[in-house]
């Protein structure tokens, strides 16, 4: 196996795993209006976050740093092209990440109405823009022979995108909901179960809904058709998708909750490598596709950087397994009275 095809598979590990580890906060924030119903249980979704979010974005921007420095020429187009949809997402995560520092400096109902407000935008945004934005890379993007994006904002949210988008917004509400239930006591970790358990079938449904639209909106199947054993990746998110659904009934929050991970990562590891070799494939030809041939770093680089990941990702491993562990118990009253608490 080459360089360009090792770091390629890396890319898209590193994007599920983005979406494992950040999907639950985004989640979580987004069921914030519909869950919470007094101040403590408010400030429980906080604390339930507070530990984890900024760590499990290093993720996010690790597939960012890898894209620009393994693929240079898919950074610069992906960059460029969807500036406006990547802009939104930036300033969302940065809406969200301003409401843990400024929610408890005013004690104003108003004011923590507001922040409350805002950290739903910026959890709902995220997700439904980066299930839009891979929905249209899955379906391919309109890059033309220079390279060059020829489309707008609107272009991205065609009904394929969208509906990328709420599979987004659904995964990671039901993976949001399984962590409130790890991380709450008394009723409000039975109202977490319960809406656990009013996502699942409608989650299931748009999955299996959006695997049939992929069959005739994208190409995502003809990689599986030439070498079948690929299909074998399927197993992940269908094994995760059953296996949710019996945890959860048995009350066994943190199974559920890595069974749900299973289906997050299964599905995007499936999307990914449905693409595969492009990173971008084009919807106006396959040649003028985004690819690992065409868009790699040289052979030296490329080593480097496999040497780099060897060595930093295990600490980065290490530590977020330690955060897990540290901070793995239900936010109780003493956690809530805590100075430093949200």
């Amino acid at each position: 196996m080459d360089l360009g095809t090792i770091w390629f598979i890396l890319w898209g590990v590193l994007w599920a795993v983005y979406f494992i580890l950040d999907g639950f906060d985004l989640g979580l924030g987004t069921l914030l209006p519909f869950l919470a119903k007094t101040e403590d249980e408010k400030r429980t979704f906080y604390n339930a976050m507070g530990p984890f979010w900024d760590g499990n974005e290093v993720w996010l921007i690790t597939a960012g740093g890898v894209t620009f420095a393994a693929f240079p020429t898919t950074y610069a187009v992906m960059f460029s092209g969807l500036y406006s949809a990547l802009m939104l997402l930036l300033f969302s995560l940065i809406i969200r990440g301003v409401c843990f520092e400024f929610r408890s400096k005013v004690e104003s109902p108003g004011w923590k109405k507001l922040w409350d407000t805002c950290l739903f935008i910026g959890s709902f945004a995220p997700a439904l823009l980066l299930g839009v934005a891979f929905a249209n890379i899955f379906k391919g993007i309109p890059i033309d022979q220079d390279h060059i994006f020829q489309g707008t904002l609107f272009t991205l949210l065609n009904p394929y995108g969208l509906a990328g988008g709420i599979l987004f917004v659904l995964l990671f509400a039901h993976h949001g909901a399984l962590w409130l239930a790890i991380k709450s006591e008394g009723s409000l970790r039975e109202r977490a179960f319960a809406m656990a358990a009013k996502l699942w079938p409608i989650m299931a449904g748009w999955i299996v809904l959006f695997l049939v639209y992929s069959m005739f909106a994208t190409n995502l199947f003809s990689n599986y058709l030439r070498w079948p054993l690929l299909l074998a990746i399927l197993l992940i998110p269908v094994g995760g998708l059953v296996l949710t659904k019996v945890y959860a009934a048995k009350a066994r929050a943190w199974a559920a909750w890595a069974a749900s991970a299973a289906v997050i990562g299964g599905t995007a590891l499936f999307g990914v490598m449905g693409i595969f070799p492009a990173l971008l494939p084009s919807s106006l030809s396959p040649a003028f596709s985004m690819t690992i041939e065409n868009s790699s770093s040289s052979p030296l680089t490329l080593s480097i950087m496999l040497g780099v990941a060897l060595v930093f990702v295990p600490v980065v491993i290490a530590y977020q397994i330690w955060n897990f562990r540290t901070f793995r118990h239900p936010v109780t009253k003493d956690d809530l009275d805590y100075e430093e608490a949200y």
